[in-house]
């Protein structure tokens, strides 16, 4: 089953961790939630600060993401329904970013917005 291999923030200075954390709201999910569902329309994408999920498509687990991971993105930049569901294995703390705050992101922050096609690119090639 695939992990990520180096985790999404691990891609950023610090100063740039904290502007996207600043951009976002922080969350707190308990496990056995969904906090992204397969074929809903895609408003938002989290990073992962803590814990773990797993990512399911057609009810079956696909990969597990953790810690600094980012989720609900690929939906969002292809302009497209969700292609998986999202479930908490543990309880979660999570940056929440809405549609509108990523694509701000992506505009400000060129890094940012490479990063995130990268991530996006490999989770459709994975498909």
């Amino acid at each position: 089953m695939p992990t990520s291999s180096g985790s999404f923030y691990s891609l950023f200075t610090p100063e740039e961790i904290a502007k996207i954390s600043a951009s976002g709201t922080r969350v707190t999910l308990p496990e056995g939630w969904s906090p992204i569902w397969e074929d809903t329309p895609a408003d938002k994408a989290y990073i992962i600060l803590s814990g773990v999920v797993s990512v399911r498509r057609d009810g079956q687990e696909v990969a597990q993401l953790g810690e600094g991971d980012i989720v609900g993105e690929a939906a969002i930049l292809n302009r497209s329904l969700r292609t998986a569901s999202i479930v908490a294995l543990t309880p979660l703390e999570l940056i929440h970013l809405s549609a509108d705050s990523l694509m701000r992101l992506s505009v400000e922050m060129p890094r940012f917005r490479d990063a995130l096609e990268d991530v996006a690119a490999e989770r459709f090639r994975s498909h």
